[in-house]
Parts: structure tokens; sequence; C-alpha cells
């Protein structure tokens, strides 16, 4: 699908109010193409969000997965506010820690080499369970390991934005955690968690999410 004037109307639309978002599959996939765009391969990062790789295999799906997650993980720097505490000077790069998935760390380096957000340049670490509590700006923590995310939380500093996969990611106090609803990479979003961390979220970043907790639930 190509972009075109519902994807405008999509990026430009009404900030959240609180409530779920709904989108249908047309909308939903000029969200996606919107956050994917200007990225390395993105018409099979497309493939694989809109269920078009049915006929690959176990190997294919993961890779393309593991692409998905990681333009994802870049783009929502771009719609993530930090706060001014989070960087020494204007020269300090946004940093992306990677905890428990080493091939997606190594794809997202890929993803972000020789780009930048908002005149700082991006880094990529791969961090270990010693590493817990490292300065970084983005962590990812990969894998089901939900006791791991939280561990991950409660060692966090502040003004970090935390992205999870695994099930009750955001109960463990992520910011984000991907999920794959009807074969699609997806997210839901915790707005309690990002204010706790300092964060502003962006209305566009909220409209495309799977669902956005706000309270509790």
């Amino acid at each position: 699908m190509l972009p075109g004037r519902s994807m405008h109307r999509q990026l430009n639309s009404k900030p959240y109010h609180g409530r779920r978002h709904p989108t249908g599959r047309r909308a939903l996939a000029c969200a996606l193409l919107s956050l994917a765009c200007a990225l390395p391969q993105t018409q099979a990062v497309l493939a694989a969000v809109q269920g078009q790789g049915a006929g690959q295999n176990a190997g294919q799906g993961g890779m393309l997965e593991r692409r998905v997650k990681a333009a994802f993980l870049y783009k929502f720097l771009g719609y993530a506010e930090f706060p001014p505490g989070a960087f020494a000077d204007a020269a300090v790069p946004l940093t992306i820690g990677v905890l428990g998935a080493d091939d997606l760390a190594q794809e997202l380096a890929r993803v972000v080499a020789g780009r930048g957000i908002n005149n700082r340049p991006i880094v990529v670490r791969q961090l270990r369970e010693a590493d817990m509590g490292a300065p970084v700006h983005l962590l990812f923590v990969g894998g089901p390991d939900a006791a791991r995310v939280g561990r991950a939380v409660r060692q966090a500093g502040t003004a970090m934005l935390v992205v999870s996969e695994c099930e009750n990611g955001l109960q463990q106090g992520s910011v984000i955690n991907f999920r794959i609803v009807d074969e699609r990479v997806r997210f839901d979003v915790s707005l309690d968690a990002a204010e706790r961390n300092g964060i502003r979220l962006s209305s566009r970043l909220l409209t495309v999410a799977n669902r956005v907790q706000k309270g509790a639930q």
C-alpha cells in the first residue's frame, strides 16, 4: 500500500484523550508504514506486519519480526520527549541498550547506522544481566522472562524508555510492550510508566498503539 491522503490524516490525527483509538486494516497499515518509512527493506517489513509472509519458513519469519521490532525501536525515539536532565550536553548521543536479544541488537545497529534524531547520533549497546542499571535512554528487554523485565525496571534510572516483549510487560513496569496480534507486531503503552520516568509520548505514537493503559487495570 502506498502512502497517500489517508496516511496524512493518520499522522496528523487529534491528540489522544484517554480512549483506545479504533483503527481498521487500511488505517493501521498506513500508520505502520509511517513508522517504518525511510528504513531499509521497508517492503519486507510491511509484508511481515500485514501478514503477507505466511509462506515463509520460521527462520525467515523470525528475521522479519526482528526487522519490524528494530524499526519500531528506532522510531520510538523520535516520538518520545526526554526530560532535559537525560542529557549532560548537546553532544550526548541517544543510547539504546538491548538486553537478551543480541540478534535484534545487530539488526538495530544496521538500522540506525548514519542516522540521528534531533541532531543527536544513536548508539546501540548489547547488555548483559550484570549491565542492568547502565545509563541508556531506551532499554529493550528481549525474551519472555517477565521477572527479568521487573528487575531491569527496578534498576533502571529515571528518564529511561523501557520496552519489553513479554506477557504482562506493562505490569512489570515497562513503558511499551510488543505483542503479536493477528500475526502482526503491535505494541501496548503505559502512560503511567512514561510519566514516572518523565517521558512524554507523542499522540501520533499513541494513535497507532494496540492499547494505551492509564491508571489501574
